[in-house]
């Protein structure tokens, strides 16, 4: 009798396990929400948990940078945002990348960004060796939390990179509008085009910044650390431009 009880004994905590098991199984093509393994600053594997960011926090881990496919959650933040409705730009041609930055005060944060597959990569080398050096970015979002609008973006020197758009007056898709262009602390460093003698400044709140023989934070010139990492990568940088300047912008051409 003792081991005819034992032996239920088993069976009965078999049969729980199993039963947990299945309850636990998730549906297919949801995301694990377990942490997963990414490389983090000193090139060894660190556990990083894969919940979607909600907006800037601060970091007290190990920061990580790594890129992945737009899960459906980053998908519903850009829906109809800065991802349109029949977007000629498919998804697979874009990449979500988790990364991290340290504000003016050397502060950590969770960064995020969404880009072209092609630069991807270094994109992710970029930011971790900006990270690295202590170099300064105020905000670094989707521009999805401004409602894809880039002047809002832009005040609020939000660093940012996809938001499909085509160029003004044709049916040519824009670098930001590939995820081939990156805006850095767009503030500071904003687009100016003069045309009949009035100059034209995006965003306006950036006027006090057009004068670049001035000094001030978040600047950026040759002598930048960024404007180096993003050329050395074949990038070509807005602030050499002739007709125009744009100080913010950094884009590539894969072809």
């Amino acid at each position: 009798m003792r081991y005819l009880v034992r032996h239920l004994a088993i069976v009965v905590a078999a049969l729980s396990i199993c039963i947990w098991a299945a309850g636990c199984k998730m549906p297919a093509g949801s995301r694990p929400s377990a942490p997963v393994h990414h490389l983090g600053t000193s090139g060894g594997a660190i556990e990083v948990d894969t919940k979607e960011l909600t907006g800037k926090k601060e970091i007290t881990d190990d920061p990580v940078f790594y890129a992945e496919e737009i899960s459906a959650e980053v998908f519903e933040r850009m829906r109809g945002k800065s991802y349109p409705e029949n977007c000629p730009v498919d998804l697979s041609e874009l990449r979500y990348l988790h990364l991290a930055y340290k504000d003016i005060d050397g502060i950590s944060h969770d960064g995020e960004m969404v880009c072209n597959a092609a630069i991807a990569d270094k994109l992710t080398e970029i930011f971790r060796t900006l990270y690295e050096n202590d170099y300064p970015i105020e905000h670094m979002s989707l521009v999805d939390d401004y409602d894809a609008d880039d002047e809002a973006s832009m005040s609020a020197n939000n660093t940012s990179c996809f938001n499909f758009r085509y160029i003004s007056g044709t049916k040519k898709i824009s670098k930001h509008g590939e995820g081939l262009a990156v805006d850095l602390n767009p503030l500071y460093n904003p687009y100016v085009k003069e045309k009949d003698g009035t100059i034209h400044v995006e965003p306006e709140s950036g006027a006090a910044y057009t004068d670049r023989t001035l000094d001030f934070d978040y600047k950026i010139d040759e002598n930048d650390l960024a404007y180096k990492l993003f050329t050395e990568a074949g990038f070509a940088w807005g602030g050499s431009w002739k007709s125009v300047k744009d100080y913010q912008h950094f884009e590539y051409d894969p072809k």
